[in-house]
């Protein structure tokens, strides 16, 4: 990966020093962290939900190249499901599912449903050669880690989907058997039910019935069942409905809420916990949730199917076996707090779960965080006096009166001192020897600038001496400022620091373009001694700088959680604050 000044010579990158220090910055954890605590030529790409799913062992030449080795490792599930009008459940929730764990989301639709949150008013069923012909279009082409299935309408149905899969070697299936509505009435007909038990459940890798919907399975093959009472009769069901076929079977216990002694709740007072059985033909792994009372529990079936699925699908992807205890409880404590937050003001009956609740929106598309950044409402009036500031236009117009110009040259040159401080600590905050050495060059640079500087100060009578005279002091606005700066660097992260630098980075470029082209400008072959100051900051050099100091901040600013964005949105207006009164045509009388 590139260093903050790889693009460019130090000069480039560093004219008047309004930038920040770079190094090779990568991924290396799913934390907050802005620079790779380990090797800087190891990158681990992690998806949202924190798994690492590549390492490469070398520096990536392009973003196409960090592009494609991505997109070598999406996750990938085919749901063959019918559709919910309403979005609580069936493909529209296994869809937000799949897109809250990072995972390409495909789908066959085998049915479409007019339907809300109060119930089923309609279902069109879709003809099952045109189903079969999804299936193909989309494992002929992009292929799939995990398929799961939901609503499947029809036993004709069901025959097509059971060989579409045989025919594409799908190893992973998920089945939920989506046989029961919550009212009780039965949503497949007999024939599919048998369809479903003869031709699916002998592939599929994990059935994730209900109650009702695992007592259906075994009344359909004539099975005799004891009408289960606590867990034990839950686990002795779960263990029957495994003998129809499947490898596994994950046993879901909502529709039966246990009292603390696992029996089943003869109140609502003695509702304390619901258990999901999970049987392998082995062993049993009970998994126990605090019983919530709510109205949102439309769609919640898919939901785990799907979460289960993309789970397993995380895993493969990293080409490792999958984990089916780990993939299930991770999924039913994603649904529980989807439980728990739901927005409860989606329809008049059992409302959606909310499918988001993990899910951290950035406020702005990658690649464009500064454009967000000065167009935040808690930015543009400051950022409006500050590129705005009748100092700057007075210095583009040559009616600057020159005490205040040459105060101003002063205690720019001493604000340039504490500049390279800041560097310094950046160095210090620095996880890598690339890191540092960034910091160290861009030291070296302020050097030579503040070389620059009093040559123009010379040109205005002022000496060296006279700026580094004990007896003159620094300006409270230039105390403030550079404390300021300092004091971001010491108690907060590297990235805020860069944060607290940004205002002069990008506020100086951003003026001097302005005054450039406004007409009321004079330039320097018609008098204006100043107008050397408006062309250093629209300089090809100088606007190269804020390029790659804005790339810098946007690479790293796209792994920070909302919060966090908030709280360097304030860094940076406290700091654009203290441009301001940089300006301020009384900010350095007293010195």
């Amino acid at each position: 990966m590139e260093s903050a000044t790889s693009s460019s010579s130090g000069e480039d990158v560093i004219k008047y020093l309004r930038t920040w220090g770079g190094g090779s910055y990568a991924v290396d954890s799913p934390s907050s962290n802005v620079e790779n605590p380990k090797d800087p030529q190891h990158l681990s790409l992690f998806n949202s939900g924190g798994y690492e799913t590549k390492s490469i062992h070398r520096r990536l030449s392009s973003a196409s190249e960090l592009k494609l080795i991505i997109n070598m490792v999406v996750p990938r599930v085919l749901v063959i499901a019918g559709s919910d009008s309403s979005g609580g459940a069936g493909l529209e929730a296994d869809q937000k599912v799949l897109a809250a764990h990072s995972c390409y989301a495909m789908t066959a639709t085998t049915a479409l449903t007019a339907q809300n949150t109060s119930g089923v008013e309609d279902v069109h069923v879709t003809p099952p050669s045109f189903v079969g012909k999804q299936i193909d279009a989309c494992l002929s082409d992009i292929g799939c880690d995990v398929v799961k299935t939901g609503m499947l309408a029809s036993a004709e149905t069901i025959r097509v989907i059971a060989e579409a899969l045989q025919r594409h070697h799908v190893s992973t299936i998920i089945v939920d058997p989506v046989m029961v509505a919550t009212s009780g009435a039965q949503l497949l007909p007999g024939d599919a039910v048998r369809n479903l038990r003869d031709l699916l459940l002998p592939m599929t890798s994990l059935l994730t019935p209900n109650i009702p919907e695992a007592t259906l399975l075994l009344r359909d093959a004539d099975i005799q069942y004891k009408s289960p009472s606590g867990l034990e009769d839950l686990k002795a069901l779960a263990k029957m409905v495994h003998g129809l076929g499947p490898k596994a079977i994950l046993l879901k216990g909502g529709h039966m809420p246990l009292t603390k002694d696992y029996i089943k709740s003869g109140s609502e007072e003695e509702k304390s916990i619901t258990v999901d059985i999970l049987y392998d033909g082995n062993d049993y792994t009970i998994i126990e949730s605090r019983y919530v009372r709510s109205k949102n529990t439309h769609g919640t079936g898919c939901s785990l199917a799907s979460a289960i699925a993309s789970n397993i699908a995380l895993q493969k992807s990293r080409s490792q076996p999958y984990d089916l205890d780990t993939s299930i409880r991770i999924a039913v404590r994603y649904v529980a707090a989807g439980i728990v937050t739901a927005p409860t003001s989606l329809g008049k009956g059992s409302g959606p779960i909310n499918h988001f609740h993990s899910i951290q929106t950035l406020p702005f598309s990658p690649g464009y965080f500064v454009e967000y950044l000065l167009s935040h409402p808690a930015v543009t009036p400051v950022w409006q006096k500050y590129t705005h500031h009748e100092f700057a236009t007075q210095m583009a117009r040559g009616t600057l009166p020159e005490a205040l110009f040459k105060n101003y040259l002063i205690q720019d040159y001493i604000y340039l001192t504490h500049f390279a401080r800041t560097h310094a600590l950046a160095a210090y905050k620095s996880k890598t020897m690339d890191a540092i050495t960034a910091s160290a060059t861009i030291i070296m640079h302020i050097e030579r600038e503040m070389d620059l500087h009093l040559s123009y100060c010379r040109e205005f009578g002022i000496s060296k001496a006279d700026i580094e005279d004990p007896t003159r002091r620094e300006s409270l606005a230039c105390v403030a400022y550079s404390r300021y700066v300092l004091d971001v660097g010491q108690s907060e992260d590297w990235l805020a620091l860069q944060m607290a630098l940004a205002p002069c980075l990008l506020g100086y470029g951003a003026t001097a373009q302005r005054l450039y082209r406004e007409k009321e400008s004079v330039k320097t072959e018609q008098g204006n001694r100043y107008w050397r100051w408006v062309e250093n900051y629209v300089a090809d050099d100088y606007q190269q700088a804020v390029r790659v100091g804005s790339q810098l901040i946007e690479k790293n600013i796209v792994r920070q959680s909302p919060q966090r964005i908030d709280e360097l949105v304030r860094i940076f207006v406290r700091a654009t604050e203290m441009e301001v009164r940089f300006w301020d045509f009384d900010a350095h009388l007293e010195v």
